[in-house]
C-alpha cells in the first residue's frame, strides 16, 4: 500500500502528538513546518521538514515556507483528471491527502493594546492558503482546522481506512467558515470604516442554548472575535446555565446601570424592559429603591448593579425570586449567601460596555446603525416657568432611563427612582397614562416625566397637569410644539426640550 501524506502546521498543539502517532501508524507520511516539526520530532515521530518537499528554504522570518507549487499542486490536483495527474508527475509533485492546520492566533491579539505592526504579524497567510486549497479539493483531501475533529477523522480511518466524502465536505465547510471569520476580523482592523462596502461579521460560538425565545426555537450564543464587551467575558459564579432571553435581558440591564457613571445605580429588567431603576448612596439602599419601583414585575427578573454587592444587599436580594444578579464584584460572604439559591445565576461582569453599532436582521437584509450613545448638551427650557434645580436633576435621571424603554416610551420619576415606566404602546398618551398610574400607586410626592420623543398633541401635557406632574422633558421637534408649550404654560408646568429623540423599537 502506497503511503498517504499529511501536512501538519499548527499553533494549537493540544492533542497533536497522539493524532500524529495514529497517522504514522496508519501509513501516513508526515510533513511539517517550523515549531510543529520540532514538536513532533521531540515526541519521537518522523516528520519530513517542509523545505525537503519544496526544495526551497523557509524565508522572510517564516513568512514564506508553504507558498509553493509542490505544496499547492499536491493539494489541488484532481485525482480523476488525467492531465492533472500527468502534470504533477512531470514536476515531481507528491500528492497531499490531509492538511492539519490551525491559524496564527490573530483573534487572541486583535483586540489587545499591542501595536498595529505587531498585530499584522499575527495575520496568517500560508495557513489559510493551504486550508483553502485542500478544502477546494475535498473530494480527495481531508482538511482539519479544529483539534476537536481529530477524534472523528481517527474513528473513520480506523473503521474504513479513510475519511468519508461526507466528512471531508463538512471539514471543508469548516475551513471556509473559519477563514471568512478570520478575514473579517482582519478587514475590520485595517479598514476602520463604520459602513464598509461589504458587511463582515466575525463571531465564535460559545455554546448552543437550550432554546431561543420560545421552546420550539433553536438558538446559540456567539461572541465577537474583534471586540470586548460586558456580555463577552463575564464570569458565572453560581446558578444554572443561561438562556437566550437571559442574555438579551442581561445586555439591556447592564447598559442601563452603566449610564450612571458617578452614582450607585441598580436596574431590574423583565422581558427586555426595565421595570425598576434607582440611584442611591449605599448598596442596599439602591437595591431597595429599585425593588420599590415595581415589587410585582421584579419577580423572576434580572438585577444589574454597578457596585460591589455586600452581604446586606445579598440578604435583600434573596427575599424575592430572581433569575440573575449581575455586578462588577461580590463580597465573599455575599457570594456564599447568594450561592445558597442553587438556581440563581450570579454573574460577575468584567468588561465595560463597548457596543458601537446595532445590527437588526430583516428578511433578506441587515440594518446597521451606530448606537444611541449620546445625550443632548443643549437642553433648553421652553416654558415661562423654569424647573427648580431638583426638578432638573430628576428630569435628567428620567431621560437616562427612557432611552432604554420601548417606544412609545414614558418614564415618571421622583429623581432617584423610575417609579412609572410606560413603553411599547402605539400612542404616547397610553404610555403616559400607564406610567403615571404606576408611579402614583407607589409615591405621593412630586413627580416629573420624560418622553423619548416629541408630543404630537397637547393631550400628554393636559393629562400630566390633571395628575399633578411637576415638570416635563421631551425632545421637541413636532410641527405642533407650540400647542404643548402653550398647554404647559397654562398649567404652570416647566417643560424642557432636549432636541434629541431616543426611539427604541
Amino acid at each position: 500500500m502506497s503511503k498517504k501524506r499529511a501536512l501538519i502546521s499548527v499553533s494549537d498543539k493540544s492533542g497533536l502528538v497522539d493524532f500524529a502517532k495514529f497517522l504514522e501508524a496508519n501509513n501516513y507520511e508526515l510533513i511539517s513546518t517550523g515549531g510543529t516539526f520540532k514538536h513532533l520530532k521531540e515526541a519521537g515521530l518522523n516528520p519530513i521538514q517542509i523545505d525537503e518537499v519544496t526544495d526551497f528554504p523557509e524565508m522572510l522570518d517564516g513568512r514564506v515556507k508553504t507558498l509553493h507549487p509542490k505544496v499547492h499542486g499536491g493539494l489541488l490536483a484532481v485525482r480523476s483528471n488525467e492531465e492533472h495527474m500527468n502534470t504533477v508527475k512531470e514536476h515531481e509533485i507528491g500528492l497531499i491527502d490531509m492538511v492539519v492546520v490551525n491559524l496564527y492566533p490573530f483573534f487572541a491579539h486583535a483586540n489587545t493594546d499591542i501595536s498595529l505592526e505587531d498585530k499584522v504579524e499575527f495575520i496568517d497567510i500560508g495557513g489559510p492558503s493551504m486550508l483553502r486549497s485542500g478544502a477546494k479539493n475535498f473530494q480527495s483531501v481531508a482538511v482539519i482546522t479544529n483539534v476537536e475533529d481529530y477524534a472523528l477523522v481517527q474513528k473513520e480511518i480506523e473503521e474504513s481506512g479513510e475519511t468519508s466524502l461526507e466528512t471531508r465536505k463538512k471539514l471543508a465547510g469548516k475551513v471556509f467558515n473559519l477563514t471568512s471569520a478570520y478575514d473579517a476580523a482582519i478587514a475590520q482592523m485595517l479598514l476602520d470604516e463604520d459602513y464598509p462596502q461589504y458587511l463582515n461579521a466575525s463571531y465564535q460560538k460559545v455554546s448552543d442554548l437550550r432554546y431561543g425565545e420560545n421552546p420550539h426555537q433553536t438558538a446559540a450564543y456567539y461572541t465577537s472575535t474583534t471586540e470586548n464587551g460586558a456580555m463577552k467575558d463575564f464570569e458565572i459564579l453560581g446558578g444554572k446555565e443561561l438562556s437566550f432571553n437571559n442574555l438579551r435581558d442581561m445586555d439591556l440591564c447592564w447598559k442601563v446601570v452603566n449610564e450612571f457613571k458617578d452614582e450607585m445605580a441598580c436596574c431590574a429588567v423583565k422581558h427586555s424592559t426595565p421595570c425598576g431603576v434607582a440611584i442611591g448612596t449605599t448598596a442596599v439602599e439602591t437595591y431597595k429603591k429599585t425593588f420599590e419601583c415595581d415589587p410585582v414585575s421584579i419577580f423572576g427578573g434580572i438585577i444589574g448593579m454597578n457596585f460591589k454587592v455586600d452581604l446586606a444587599t445579598a440578604e435583600e436580594l434573596s427575599k424575592t425570586f430572581l433569575e440573575i444578579v449581575m455586578a462588577p464584584d461580590f463580597d465573599e460572604d455575599a457570594l456564599e449567601f447568594l450561592k445558597k439559591k442553587k438556581n440563581l445565576r450570579i454573574i460577575k461582569i468584567k468588561n465595560p460596555v463597548t457596543d458601537q453599532q446595532t445590527w437588526v436582521k430583516i428578511d433578506g437584509g441587515m440594518l446597521v446603525q451606530d448606537n444611541d450613545n449620546q445625550f443632548s448638551d443643549d437642553i433648553k427650557t421652553v416654558t415661562v416657568f423654569k424647573p427648580t434645580t431638583e426638578q432638573e436633576k430628576a428630569l435628567l435621571f428620567a431621560q437616562r432611563v427612557v432611552k432604554y424603554v420601548k417606544s412609545n416610551a414614558i418614564v415618571v420619576s421622583n429623581g432617584f427612582q423610575a417609579l412609572g415606566i410606560g413603553g411599547g404602546q402605539v400612542n404616547r398618551i397610553w404610555a403616559t397614562e400607564h406610567a403615571v398610574e404606576r408611579a402614583k400607586l407607589k409615591f405621593d410626592g412630586d413627580l416629573v416625566l420624560a418622553s423619548d420623543a416629541f408630543f404630537p398633541f397637547r393631550d400628554v401635557v393636559d393629562f400630566c397637569a390633571k395628575e399633578g406632574i411637576k415638570a416635563i422633558i421631551q425632545p421637541g421637534g413636532s410641527m405642533r410644539d407650540e400647542d404643548s408649550i402653550e398647554a404647559a404654560n397654562e398649567h404652570g408646568i416647566p417643560m424642557m426640550f432636549s432636541g434629541m429623540r431616543h426611539f427604541l423599537h
